[in-house]
């Protein structure tokens, strides 16, 4: 121990989850220059600031490992959702949506519309996203992947197609020039309908860049429901033949006659992972959320309005009631909404509970921050876990939930230097009471912040206590090192 030297900062006395998965060790951690710089018994030594932390837990900050923050890092206070629950990381551009690279002179279509209207998609190049963030010091760090309707949308005139060889093309030059340029990988949407009319082959031919330049690929299936099998075949052979690393994200069994099938989905994913890399994330409610749709809306016993272009007040209603109003079936009503966003209740808890307990599950909020009442995930998924499911049900034990939240996604992501309490990591830490740590949102007032998440620190600077933010902006775009571009 360095006792001459001035830390930052001195957590004493927590009981520090070092993300491993090991059980907790009662030790001091102290951080000096953005780093964690010992970990012990750190009495004697000085620091800036010293805090007693006895009787509370000290996690490597939260990973979230499926977000849509793209457009909340060049937002002032866009990231406090996440911040508030002890998040430090968020991975962004999934299921094909990504800000950048993409100029548009229209609106874009949905689901792209949930990251924002035209105006922000501005950004030519992921470098040119990547300086506007680091302009904008957000309060959390992100990596990025690329959106293949982003892309898509960027080479196409029209998207209700597949594309031909030189749009191919283009977009396998652009893919391969934003991962040279510090993107960890590529996300795919193919249930949306912009990407819907896309082959198999047309995201092969994008997944070798992505080989290439040693990322991962992210996907939203192409199917969720009635064809989930189909859909994660597809899914392990268009990345086991790439070469590429798998992520199959917000993993779900949706719609009734799906229910439990999570059995069979499960042992399809643990069979493939014997011969290729493969992970998952999921969120812990029984409801989604995206674009507003009136198959959806017609197929879902509940659904809610989180918000609509036409009709603001519809925010945060009952679609059900809103139809009665109108004297209209849920579809019609749905249409006359759009566009729009809308809560689902589509799955079963039973397969919540078992997708959340498989060991390779990372946390993903899925969190929509643009919407005007949001699905409570923004807020609360991360505390849920700890508290409810970790805690009150007992699907697993702390430090396995503070696992999946940290090194289990910093190494599938490739964040070399996150997700752990060692020596020499970045000082992303979160200090909470497991005891009292819960979601307080809810469908009906989503915009709570977290109960019992006491302190957060991005890159050694405290970003969040006492249940606000400090006004601290240390976090960063996170760019891959030593990718390789691949045209």
């Amino acid at each position: 121990m360095d006792l001459a030297r001035n830390h930052d900062l001195i957590i004493h006395g927590s009981t520090v989850y070092d993300g491993s998965g090991a059980t907790g060790q009662r030790v001091d951690v102290a951080v000096a220059d953005g780093r964690i710089a010992a970990i012990g018994n750190c009495a004697g030594m000085r620091a800036t600031e010293t805090i007693d932390a006895a009787g509370l837990a000290l996690a490597p900050g939260f990973i979230d490992s499926h977000a849509h923050d793209d457009r909340a890092l060049l937002e002032r206070s866009g990231l406090e959702p996440k911040l508030s629950q002890g998040v430090t990381t968020v991975i962004t551009g999934n299921c094909g949506l990504s800000l950048a690279p993409l100029q548009l002179a229209d609106e874009p279509p949905p689901p792209l519309d949930l990251l924002g209207s035209k105006e922000w998609f501005r950004f030519a190049s992921f470098a040119t996203y990547a300086d506007a963030v680091d302009a904008a010091q957000p309060l959390c760090n992100a990596a990025a992947l690329i959106g293949h309707t982003t892309l898509r949308l960027a080479a196409m005139p029209r998207v209700d197609r597949a594309a031909d060889a030189s749009e191919i093309g283009t977009m396998r030059q652009t893919l391969a020039r934003s991962l040279a340029e510090g993107a960890f990988g590529f996300s795919t949407g193919l249930a949306y309908t912009p990407a819907k009319e896309a082959p198999a082959s047309e995201v092969e031919a994008l997944l070798q860049c992505v080989a290439a330049a040693g990322g991962v690929y992210a996907t939203h299936l192409r199917s969720e429901g009635d064809g989930i099998e189909a859909a994660l075949d597809e899914a392990f052979t268009s990345s086991g033949q790439a070469g590429v690393p798998l992520v199959v994200s917000h993993h779900k069994c949706a719609g009734r006659a799906n229910w439990g099938r999570s059995t069979r989905t499960l042992a399809r994913i643990k069979d493939a992972q014997t011969r290729q890399s493969i992970g998952l994330d999921a969120y812990p409610y029984t409801a989604s959320s995206t674009s507003l749709d009136e198959g959806m809306a017609e197929r879902s016993p509940r659904t809610i309005v989180t918000w609509s272009a036409p009709h603001p007040d519809a925010a945060g209603r009952d679609l059900a009631k809103i139809a009665a109003g109108w004297k209209l079936s849920a579809r019609e009503a749905a249409i006359r909404l759009m566009p729009g966003g809308a809560v689902y209740f589509i799955m079963d808890e039973s397969d919540v509970r078992r997708i959340l307990s498989f060991p390779d599950t990372m946390i993903g909020s899925d969190g929509l921050p643009h919407d005007t009442h949001p699905h409570p995930r923004l807020y609360g998924t991360f505390a849920r876990v700890l508290g409810h499911y970790a805690r009150e049900v007992g699907l697993f034990p702390l430090a396995e939930a503070v696992r999946r939240m940290t090194s289990l996604p910093a190494m599938r992501f490739g964040l070399a230097d996150r997700g752990r309490i060692a020596a020499g990591f970045a000082a992303d830490l979160v200090l909470f009471d497991p005891q009292e740590i819960d979601a307080r949102a809810s469908f009906e007032e989503p915009r709570q912040f977290a109960a019992g998440v006491k302190l957060v620190a991005v890159n050694g600077r405290i970003a969040w206590r006492a249940g606000a933010a400090t006004g601290a902006r240390a976090g960063r775009l996170l760019r891959r090192p030593a990718l390789r571009a691949a045209a």
